[in-house]
């Protein structure tokens, strides 16, 4: 093992739990969970891993720096105390891709990101014996989070965000982040012996997500990430065995009864072009049906599902109307459990059934509820009567 890092890995808030446990799968030690947040402690092979294999991180950033600041003054100090010249050669191309402020005196995140920028170009200028950096290397942004004064700055080793997988090229009018989808599938009990069903799948992410879990697809499998570049950080051997074994783990043999459902037959099509790209087309069953058509002549399924909120789509009443044939096709299916994702406040009351459970997600900026409406677990052996 080579110099070991401490890994940030940020989420969506309530997917902690869940992130944490797939990182400890992976085989490392994770040091801290805060809100949206789990940092783990791993090498330049944990780097590659866990950005291939993550079903529910958005990122991973390498913690370069944690120190206390005020005032400007005492950022800029702070700052110019690291080894930049560890992370950045000297024609790399570096910035400050993001900065925010919680409960902090420093707030402006445009104020942040210069100061920061001038601070690690004042340490590099000493280190290299030089006045100019042509940064015409590889990229290398950094993310600067301040919290009740204390600054931490990550160096972002993934770029373009965990949850674009590469197969969603198009999408229905309001759909579910890929790593989000994945995360809420993994807080239920499903796996792949037992039916799913998403009776509003519009460009289908719970059913591909649900398919790549039970052929082992890594979601990163078939994408770069920006540290593929830094052969200094991670060498270019660590990552190719890092995408051999993605690849080596991956079994398209097996059978499963995934099914989306839209009633529109135009996103339908989008969504068999989305698993298709994914490479589960022959793991999912794709239908044009209504939510009344919901049915299903075995026990012990799921369903999992983003319906419409309300929020802009359509309006409260119809929404309410389009959750009430929920619940009643689902009192129509024989134990069966169901999991969904919803900002409408009324969405218990017209399943007609208090959920069992329900989490707040935050979905984006939007406060989202993830009702639980458990089945009976089946009899031991009989997992799709």
């Amino acid at each position: 093992m080579g110099r070991v890092y401490e890994i940030m890995a940020p989420c969506h808030f309530g997917m902690e739990s869940v992130l944490k446990r797939e990182i400890t799968d992976l085989g490392y030690d994770v040091t801290e969970v805060s809100d949206g947040r789990v940092t783990f402690e791993g090498d330049a092979e944990a780097v590659a891993r866990v950005n291939i294999c993550s079903r529910t991180a958005e990122r991973l950033l390498i913690k370069a720096a944690s120190f206390t600041a005020k005032t400007f003054d005492e950022l800029f100090e702070g700052v110019k105390k690291v080894r930049w010249e560890e992370f950045i050669p000297q024609n790399g191309k570096f910035w400050v891709a993001k900065a925010s402020s919680v409960k902090s005196a420093l707030f402006s995140p445009s104020d942040i990101q210069s100061i920061v920028k001038k601070a690690m170009v004042d340490e590099l200028k000493t280190v290299y014996k030089t006045d100019w950096f042509d940064e015409d290397g590889e990229a290398f942004p950094f993310r600067v989070f301040i919290m009740k004064d204390v600054v931490t700055i990550g160096l972002d080793t993934t770029g373009e965000s965990l949850h674009k997988r590469g197969y969603r090229k198009l999408a229905a009018k309001a759909p579910i982040a890929e790593n989000l989808a994945a995360g809420l599938i993994m807080l239920t009990p499903w796996k792949k012996d037992r039916i799913l069903v998403d009776p509003f799948c519009g460009s289908g992410t719970f059913p591909i997500e649900a398919a790549m879990m039970a052929a082992n697809i890594s979601p990163g499998m078939n994408r770069s990430f920006t540290a593929c570049n830094w052969e200094h950080i991670v060498s270019g051997q660590i990552w190719k065995d890092a995408y051999e074994e993605a690849r080596d783990i991956v079994d398209l043999n097996i059978s499963t009864d995934i099914q989306g459902y839209d009633a529109d037959e135009e996103i339908i099509k989008v969504a068999r072009k989305n698993a298709s790209d994914a490479g589960v087309d022959k793991l999912i069953h794709f239908q044009t049906r209504d939510v009344a058509a919901l049915s299903h002549p075995k026990k012990y399924g799921f369903i999992i599902t983003n319906p419409p909120y309300g929020e802009r789509l359509m309006d409260k009443d119809m929404v309410g109307g389009l959750y009430s044939v929920l619940g009643e096709r689902y009192r129509n299916l024989d134990s069966w459990s169901m999991y969904l994702i919803t900002s409408f406040d009324k969405a218990e009351g017209c399943i007609g059934r208090k959920a069992d459970k329900n989490r707040k997600i935050y979905n984006g900026m939007m406060k989202t509820y993830y009702y639980e409406f458990r089945g009976p677990k089946p009899p031991s052996g009989k997992k799709n009567v």
